[in-house]
């Protein structure tokens, strides 16, 4: 009888542990949230508008599971560290919040530059700082996902800034994750396709864009936030121990080409 011991398969169970995401009120955010609470974690959702966050928060507790809220502008950076400060460290961040503004490079204005820079780049970059600092303080070991995108691989029309924001993104976080490896921190980026949600709906009501973008899939379809899901666990949790400094993108094979 053989009686070497069997492996055992890591659990995408989180209870007992603290997880933070932002632009928690809809979309990715919104489904990353709910994907940490039903593992057990106690998750704190965290966007601008107060009525959303406190809508969703409020539906998880009614499913006997643990949330609370955070009201805050993440590009406040000052207001975000403060705030992270006054709280106990996390375990895991879904480091979210982002916005796009598709324009062909010759009319990308200097505001539009600063708008997507500012949230997807400065604010991202600061808040993951804050909160790796109270894992830090707290001993505690973590994750930090940061919300990239299949277009910090590839580029596409109208998209150079958005590109370049999640380019950018992709390079931190594999510094970060050198920097915090020595603390039990890992830091991957998350990079889907296009997703079905509320930032991406005006775009794909157009019929023309929406058969390219389908058509660069494939799979032959949009992606839906619950496609997100299930990566959310397993970068959160100990099925992912070994790895930091890497991208899981899902994009129905868009980058495969």
């Amino acid at each position: 009888m053989n009686t070497q011991p069997l492996p055992q398969t890591p659990s995408l169970r989180l209870d007992g542990r603290r997880a933070l995401v932002t632009g928690a009120g809809r979309g990715i955010g919104l489904a990353a949230a709910c994907a940490l609470a039903e593992a057990g974690a106690h998750v704190t959702l965290c966007a601008r508008t107060a009525s959303e966050i406190d809508a969703a928060a409020a539906g998880l507790r009614d499913k006997g599971l643990a949330a609370d809220t955070l009201a805050l502008d993440v590009t406040d950076v000052e207001a975000f560290r403060a705030a992270i400060d006054g709280r106990e460290p996390y375990h895991a961040f879904v480091n979210n919040a982002g916005t796009n503004r598709p324009k062909p490079v010759t009319d990308v204005s200097l505001e539009d530059y600063d708008v997507v820079m500012n949230l997807n780049v400065r604010a991202a970059y600061f808040a993951a700082q804050s909160v790796c600092r109270r894992m830090i303080e707290g001993g505690f070991r973590g994750s930090i996902i940061n919300m990239s995108s299949q277009m910090g691989h590839v580029g596409g029309p109208n998209r150079s800034l958005y590109c370049a924001s999640k380019w950018a993104m992709e390079g931190f976080s594999k510094a970060m994750a050198l920097d915090l490896a020595p603390h039990g921190i890992r830091v991957n980026t998350l990079c889907p396709t296009f997703i079905e949600t509320p930032m991406t709906r005006p775009f794909l009501e157009d019929e023309a864009f929406k058969a390219s973008v389908v058509a660069k899939i494939k799979l032959g379809r949009l992606g839906r936030v619950e496609d997100l899901m299930g990566a959310i666990l397993f970068l959160a949790s100990d099925a992912s121990s070994l790895m930091t400094g890497s991208s899981l993108v899902i994009d129905g094979g868009w980058t495969a080409e």
